[in-house]
C-alpha cells in the first residue's frame, strides 16, 4: 500500500525523487535524516512527520501541523525556533517511532500538497544547521529497495526511469530473453548497458576466463585478488550484475554446433565475437528462427604511430537480411592486418561499439525513434565520421 501511495501521489513521489528519505508509517508521512541545530548549538538529525489525508490511495490537501522526533530545533545561536512551535508532547506514530514536538506554520493560502508543506518545514529546521555546515542536507538519496512481490528484475528501484518519467517507454524493453554471444571487450559493455533495462533474462555465452588484459577493456575495476582467481568471464560478470538485478544466466562455453540451438528461444541476440565459421553458424540459426540480431566489429590499424579505428554495427531483422552476406559481416577466421588483436587497451572503442549496438536494439523495439531504419553503420575515429547504409 505504501509503495502504491507514493507512486500515485505526485507530491510524495517528488519528495522521494529529490532525495528525501521518506516512509509511510501508520497513516503518517515520515521523513528521516532531517538535520537541525540543538540547544547546545550542535547539529543533530531528527525525523519529521505529518498525518496523511487521503482520497483512496492518493494524497489530498494536508493539514498544516507537523511532528518532530528529536530535541526542539534551534537557531544557530541555540535559541528555539519559536515561530513554528506548537507543543512539546509525545505523539506515537507506531511502535518504533514517537515524536517529541509538534509544529504549526500555516501560510495564509495553506499548503497545496505534502511536497510544499514538508519542504517548507525542512527549510526552516535545516536552515540554521546549514549556516554552521553548508554540506548538511535532508536530501540523502537512500537506496530504495524494490517492494517484496513487485514484478521487477531489479533488486532496488529504477529511480532513473521514474525520475525521467519514461516508464511507459522503458516497458517496451521487457523482453523475455536476449543473448550476448561473447562478453569480451565489446560484449561486456553491451552487458553493462542491457543490465540496466527490464529484460527478464540476459543469457551470456563465453568459454574464456577473465585475465589481466581483460580488465583494461571491460567495465569496472577488478582487484588483484579477483584476477588471481582466474574466473570464467561469465561467472565474473554474473557476480557483478547479480548485485543489481536477477536474470543473468551464464553459459560458460562458446557457441558451436552442439549448443547453437540454445539461441532459438531468444527474442534478440548481440553477436560480439571475431569473424569465424562459428559466427556463420550462429547467423544461419538466427535467420532460420526469425530472430533479429546485431553483429559488432572493431578494426584498428597503426598509421604513423597512431591508431586508426573503425567500428561496425550490422543489424539483421526479418525485414532485411541479405546485406549481412554481402561484405558487411566477415565469416573468416583471418581478418588480415588488424591491430585490434594486439592493441587491446582501447576500452573507449569497445564501449562506443557496444553503445551503438544497444541504441540500435532499442530503436528496433520502439524505445528510440528511428527515421532511417539503417541496418549497417560504420563509425571512423578520424573525424568522428558516421555512415548509415542498408536502409529499409
Amino acid at each position: 500500500m505504501s509503495h502504491q501511495l507514493i507512486e500515485r501521489s505526485p507530491d510524495l513521489k517528488r519528495l522521494r525523487e529529490e532525495g528525501y528519505n521518506i516512509e509511510i508509517k501508520s497513516n503518517y508521512l515520515v521523513i528521516n535524516e532531517v538535520p537541525y541545530v540543538n540547544s547546545n548549538k550542535e547539529i543533530g538529525v531528527g525525523i519529521l512527520a505529518a498525518n496523511l489525508t487521503l482520497a483512496g490511495d492518493i494524497t489530498t490537501t494536508p493539514n498544516h501541523v507537523a511532528y518532530f522526533a528529536g530535541s526542539h530545533p534551534c537557531h544557530a545561536d541555540g535559541t528555539e525556533i519559536l515561530h513554528i512551535k506548537h507543543s512539546s508532547s509525545p505523539e506515537t506514530i507506531d511502535e518504533h517511532l514517537t515524536t517529541n514536538h509538534s509544529f504549526s506554520n500555516q501560510p495564509q493560502e495553506g499548503y497545496k500538497d505534502y511536497y510544499a508543506m514538508m519542504t517548507t518545514y525542512i527549510a526552516i529546521i535545516t536552515g540554521p544547521a546549514q549556516t554552521i555546515d553548508s554540506k548538511v542536507t535532508a536530501k540523502t538519496f537512500p537506496v530504495i529497495i524494490a517492494p517484496e512481490g513487485e514484478d521487477s528484475v531489479f533488486k532496488y528501484r529504477d529511480t532513473a526511469t521514474s525520475r525521467a518519467g519514461i516508464g511507459t517507454v522503458s516497458k517496451k524493453l521487457e523482453l523475455n530473453k536476449i543473448a550476448i554471444v561473447g562478453v569480451g571487450g565489446t560484449g561486456s559493455y553491451v552487458l553493462d548497458l542491457v543490465a540496466k533495462t527490464p529484460v527478464r533474462e540476459i543469457h551470456i555465452f563465453d568459454g574464456d576466463v577473465f585475465l589481466q588484459h581483460n580488465a583494461f577493456r571491460s567495465p569496472g575495476a577488478p582487484s588483484c585478488e579477483e584476477l588471481e582467481e582466474i574466473p570464467k568471464k561469465t561467472a565474473y560478470f554474473e557476480k557483478i550484475y547479480s548485485s543489481m538485478r536477477t536474470g543473468i544466466v551464464t553459459h560458460d562455453y562458446a557457441i558451436d554446433s552442439s549448443s547453437v540451438d540454445e539461441l532459438a528461444e531468444m527474442s534478440f541476440v548481440f553477436i560480439c565475437m571475431d569473424g569465424s565459421k562459428t559466427k556463420q553458424l550462429i547467423v544461419e540459426k538466427l535467420e532460420e528462427h526469425g530472430i533479429p540480431f546485431v553483429d559488432t566489429g572493431i578494426g584498428v590499424q597503426m598509421v604513423n604511430e597512431m591508431l586508426h579505428g573503425v567500428l561496425r554495427t550490422t543489424t539483421s531483422t526479418v525485414s532485411k537480411r541479405e546485406h549481412v552476406r554481402k561484405g558487411r559481416v566477415s565469416f573468416s577466421d583471418d581478418d588480415g592486418d588488424n591491430e585490434y588483436s594486439r592493441n587491446i587497451q582501447i576500452a573507449e572503442l569497445n564501449a562506443l561499439n557496444a553503445s551503438l549496438a544497444v541504441i540500435k536494439w532499442k530503436k528496433l523495439f520502439g524505445f528510440y525513434k528511428d527515421y532511417e531504419n539503417e541496418h549497417s553503420s560504420m563509425y571512423t575515429t578520424d573525424g568522428n565520421h558516421m555512415t548509415n547504409e542498408d536502409t529499409l
